[in-house]
């Protein structure tokens, strides 16, 4: 069996605007409240589980996805005027990047987490 990531909980300030604004931006479906979390399907495999906190650190979360995906996603980024950047250091720098021949872009949600959006795997030197 191929071991694969079945969820993670993701912390937010208000769990449900959260998960509202993945689904909006990604196209993630929202399934809603099991127990205490508000939940958002990634995929098949893999789902967000939100979780209200007053407080926490920031995390950050990559998505991998189509060129096509790229521009849906990222049209809808630019429809709700949100900051993005080129980089972890640059998140609102209003400019993407072409890493590795493909496209990348950073920005954050609304409970502070750093997303990034990117088109082609990261090339490990020596590999």
């Amino acid at each position: 069996m191929t071991i694969t990531l079945n969820h993670t909980i993701v912390p937010a300030h208000d769990k449900v605007e959260s998960a509202r604004f993945y689904s909006r931006i990604f196209g993630f479906e929202y399934i809603g409240e099991f127990s205490h979390f508000i939940v958002v399907k990634v995929n098949d495999t893999l789902s967000l589980d939100f979780d209200s906190k007053d407080k926490y650190e920031s995390h950050h979360y990559a998505f991998k996805v189509t060129e096509q995906e790229f521009d849906e996603i990222f049209k809808r980024l630019q429809g709700e005027n949100l900051k993005y950047g080129s980089g972890p250091f640059n998140p609102e720098d209003m400019s993407i990047n072409h890493h590795y021949g493909g496209r990348g872009v950073y920005f954050r949600d609304p409970g502070g987490h750093l997303l990034e959006m990117l088109t082609t795997d990261y090339e490990i030197p020596g590999k």
